[in-house]
């Protein structure tokens, strides 16, 4: 208790340099603790962006469709393989995918249409809730289709607008038809935004005269459950429903993204010890200066028989007790912030669509809390202010006595 009352006072006895010293490191703890909940908040959106929305964590594959996509090559009965996953406790759904020349007045474009059973990719995707506008798609208007938000803007339509679609059907012949916009997409990714087309699945049969089988299923597993465990009973329920088909998690699928995600934690504390480094050096030079201003005092202390660990410990206490008012301070400070990128966010809509690898970020930019986001940048500014002050203590209880008396 003594060396901490000691500590204390001597921390006011130049209050200017103490109050520099934790402002500066309550500024950067401030920061960090902002900082870490964008950028998990950004990566929990993109995650559910691509799981929820785009890519579900598992699809399957007629072999050989991934690397040659072609309408002819498909999963033969899509029906039975369903089933079978729903046996599982695994949802899942079925896509059927086909390239077709849209055209809305003079302008026209190649899409990719997506046919689907809204009431059963509900189950699975969440990209019925990414309206931009519109509505989505009901059997009870079955020429409604729903197109991607750049796609919109090239074609240059509106909901209510027609849309002419032309393609090679199956069978040989001219696939020609007529839709109408029903909805547009809030930007989701680089392949939705610019070339999707949504419609129902029986249009999309009729449009390119395909009876049976589908390209793409989607399959979700359940929250907490294992990627390779729920790839496992996929694989297994493929092989005795859907043989020749291939079984892909989100992460064989993307995995340049699927090393962001694993690397982007690490990145964001690389970064906090980067500026909490700053930090490290004005520590550092507070400290020293402290000593030397010191030096007849810590030598008069060793004289009357205090103990080079006694100094140490002082000095370490010194640090430790502006490190904690920094903390102390820096969360408080933090806590308005944290309510108001998490509930309110940054509207980042002026950026026209920000994407990273293809997936389209939310225009309002939340943040997101969880232990990472106070831990992390509390760790690592007490492990760096730990490290500075350590070198001014040594130096303070290595001090020689007899010359510290005499020192001018």
């Amino acid at each position: 208790m003594k060396i901490l009352r000691m500590a204390w006072r001597n921390l006011w006895r130049n209050g200017r340099r103490t109050l520099v010293t934790v402002a500066a490191m309550t500024l950067a703890l401030w920061s960090m603790v902002l900082y870490t909940s964008l950028m998990e908040g950004m990566l929990d959106s993109m995650e559910t962006t691509l799981l929820d929305v785009e890519l579900g964590e598992i699809q399957v594959h007629a072999d050989g469709y991934r690397e040659r996509p072609s309408i002819w090559e498909r999963i033969e009965d899509p029906d039975a393989l369903l089933q079978a996953l729903d046996e599982t406790g695994l949802r899942s759904t079925a896509r059927l995918l086909g390239g077709a020349l849209v055209a809305s007045g003079d302008v026209s474009t190649g899409a990719l249409l997506k046919g689907l059973r809204p009431e059963r990719d509900a189950l699975v995707s969440e990209v019925h809730q990414r309206l931009d506008r519109g509505e989505w798609l009901d059997p009870a208007d079955p020429k409604g289709v729903v197109l991607g938000y750049r796609l919109a803007r090239t074609l240059a339509v509106e909901v209510g607008n027609e849309l002419v679609a032309l393609s090679q059907a199956t069978d040989g012949s001219m696939a020609n038809d007529l839709f109408r916009v029903r909805g547009v997409l809030q930007s989701l990714s680089e392949e939705t935004d610019r070339a999707t087309v949504f419609l129902l699945e029986d249009e999309f049969r009729n449009f390119f005269a395909l009876e049976d089988g589908a390209h793409r299923v989607i399959v979700r597993s359940s929250e907490g459950q294992d990627l390779a465990a729920a790839a496992g009973l996929v694989e297994q329920a493929a092989a005795a429903s859907a043989p020749g088909v291939e079984v892909r998690s989100w992460r064989d699928l993307l995995p340049g993204l699927a090393n962001i995600f694993d690397s982007a934690q690490a990145a964001v504390q690389v970064v906090a010890f980067v500026v909490y480094v700053v930090i490290a050096i004005l520590i550092l030079n507070a400290m020293l200066t402290a000593v030397f201003e010191r030096i007849r005092e810590f030598g008069v202390l060793k004289a009357i028989g205090v103990s080079p660990r006694r100094v140490l410990a002082l000095i370490l206490v010194e640090g430790a007790l502006q490190s904690a008012l920094a903390i102390g301070i820096g969360l408080v400070a933090s806590l308005p912030a944290l309510w108001f990128v998490t509930t309110r966010g940054i509207d980042v809509g002026g950026l026209g669509g920000t994407a990273i690898m293809g997936v389209a970020m939310d225009q309002i930019w939340t943040g997101a809390v969880s232990p990472l986001t106070i831990a992390g940048p509390v760790f690592i500014l007490l492990f760096v202010a730990g490290v500075a002050v350590l070198f001014p203590a040594i130096k303070a209880a290595r001090i020689n006595p007899i010359e510290a008396i005499h020192h001018q």
